[in-house]
């Protein structure tokens, strides 16, 4: 397994170098933060998983929110030695679900996990793409808490922080780059 080490300001100006912009998706006004070019290289994609795994503690439950945040969280569970929960939108999860609603920049979605995907006293690492508004994961915190998890930080590659997303959450947020 080639695992690459690199110091956190070349890998975040790597990172701000790889990601594409996207006007007008998904509706106009939106600028889309394309991250598919950090996940092609695999050096990079590399060192932004060693990135988000460097948490202090021990992190039991890695809750990866729908859907890049899954691409990142599959990668923490093998490096952290963690349960890997999906948080999905509405419908799309197969057993006994807890939801929880939310707003988007652009518009309004439910968020869910299974019923019993979180233990009482599980210590969980949120994970996700971005963090814009904040309302994902505020929702996904909601979730896990309401099992009684242990929500011990939110990590995520971007946070538009023009948005002040970060500051809807109670648990330490942080982002390898910021807009």
């Amino acid at each position: 397994m080639n695992r690459s080490r690199w110091e956190e300001k070349a890998l975040q100006v790597a990172v701000c170098k790889a990601i594409r912009d996207v006007p007008d998706f998904p509706k106009p006004g939106i600028v889309f933060k394309d991250i598919t070019p950090v996940l092609s290289d695999p050096s990079l994609f590399s060192g932004v998983l060693d990135w988000m795994g460097n948490m202090p503690g021990e992190v039991d439950v890695v809750v990866g929110v729908e859907s890049r945040g899954f691409l990142f969280a599959s990668g923490l569970v093998d490096r952290l030695g963690a349960r890997f929960v999906p948080a999905r939108k509405a419908g799309k999860l197969p057993w006994r679900t807890v939801g929880a609603s939310y707003d988007l920049e652009y518009g309004r979605a439910e968020l869910e996990i299974h019923e019993d995907a979180i233990r009482p006293g599980d210590r969980v690492l949120l994970v996700d793409d971005l963090i814009a508004t904040g309302g994902t994961a505020s929702a996904a915190v909601q979730l896990v808490e309401g099992l009684g998890g242990l929500v011990i930080g939110a990590t995520f590659l971007i946070e538009l922080s023009f948005l002040s997303g970060a500051a809807q959450l109670t648990a330490p947020t942080r982002a390898l780059v910021q807009y």
